[in-house]
């Protein structure tokens, strides 16, 4: 799939800091793609043929929660596509559906499940709605609303203050994905296992691996930029890895390639560091 095959959406001024954006694909034919983990979860609503995922050995149901995940991903697709997706701050769906994110870890969740009317009532209106960006602004509305009403019930100073450390952490773990352990803790104003346990609760997975997935984002990012003249020693010393083999084995892990044999397959995209509405030359 080409970038041009996707329209993007900005989220309303007050959902900016919980959702990064909205993303419209329709195709009247698509194969395959491979998909690498971005670090954020997102919400997916196919009004036509759904994703299948060979790794999983499922299809996403038509109405998808989709989780943090620490594999590539070749989705295949035999029919017409015409899907709509909200990607989450990875931090921030947990604020808006209810169940802690690592229930959904590794998993592509149907959202009929959580047994929310409203998110199913949004389903079907998204599904019989032709007009996309009238879909998006359906999506924006009711998650607007969730959000006014949870600022305005009592418990909600303590998700705002967690939210707040969970920022903080992130912003971290962006700039220098091999912050150690300690140093996060210290960010977030509390112990270890208090931390790990908020940490899995919100993103959905522990710290660690998710420093591996930004870090990884990162390289995606550093190989993006330079696509024509990409520097590895600069890659492995700007990223944090211990060496070049550590390296090229972590990139195995979340690509199936090596740095070299990706760039024949496909041109590097970072989704988590890049910014759909701005050059990222």
């Amino acid at each position: 799939m080409s970038d041009q095959s996707f329209t993007f959406y900005r989220p309303s001024p007050q959902l900016a800091p919980y959702i990064r954006y909205y993303w419209a694909l329709r195709l009247p034919r698509f194969s395959s793609t491979l998909t690498f983990p971005i670090g954020c979860p997102q919400i997916i609503f196919h009004r036509k043929t759904s994703f299948f995922i060979p790794e999983l050995s499922a299809s996403q149901p038509r109405f998808t929660i989709s989780g943090q995940v620490n594999f590539p991903s070749h989705i295949l697709s035999e029919g017409e596509l015409d899907t709509i997706v909200a990607v989450f701050h990875p931090h921030a769906l947990s604020m808006f559906i209810g169940p802690v994110l690592h229930d959904f870890y590794n998993m592509e969740i149907s959202g009929h499940d959580l047994s929310d009317r409203q998110l199913d009532s949004l389903a079907h209106d998204v599904g019989n709605c032709e007009d996309i960006p009238a879909c998006v602004s359906m999506i924006d509305s009711l998650l607007l609303a969730r959000l006014k009403s949870m600022q305005s019930r009592k418990y909600s100073a303590m998700k705002a203050l967690n939210f707040r450390r969970l920022d903080a952490v992130l912003k971290q773990i962006m700039n220098k994905p091999d912050t150690r352990m300690d140093k996060l803790c210290e960010l977030s104003c509390l112990g270890k296992k208090q931390f790990e346990r908020l940490f899995r609760s919100h993103i959905g997975m522990n710290p660690k691996e998710y420093s591996r997935i930004v870090r990884f984002q990162k390289t995606l990012w550093l190989m993006q930029r330079h696509e024509h003249s990409v520097d590895y020693a600069e890659i492995v010393y700007s990223c944090g890895y211990a060496d070049q083999s550590h390296f090229i084995r972590e990139f195995k892990l979340f690509t199936a390639h090596t740095p070299t044999s990706l760039l024949t397959v496909t041109k590097p995209y970072s989704d988590l560091f890049s910014n759909p509405f701005y050059s990222t030359s």
